[in-house]
């Protein structure tokens, strides 16, 4: 793991503390989850399903062909984000 730091409101510490004792699970924990939980409903993490893309040219392509053209697809991705 990679530790981080993030500075919470007084309000909102105090709430998170209160969730921890309450459920028993550590804070950290509690933050891991709500942030995994706002990344995987997020519009994004939704577009994005880490399938590879399936290219259909109606001939073969050699394996150069197919290694050139999923490179332009990640290429164009990533100038999209």
């Amino acid at each position: 793991m990679i530790k981080t730091t993030v500075y919470l409101p007084e309000a909102l510490e105090l709430r998170l503390d209160a969730e921890a004792a309450a459920t028993g699970i550590s804070k950290a924990e509690l933050i891991r989850r709500a942030i995994a939980l706002l990344l995987d409903s997020s519009p994004r993490a939704q577009k994005s399903s880490g399938a590879l893309p399936v290219f259909d040219s109606g001939r073969p392509r050699t394996a150069a062909g197919m290694d050139d053209a999923v490179y332009e697809h990640i290429k164009e991705r990533n100038a999209r984000r």
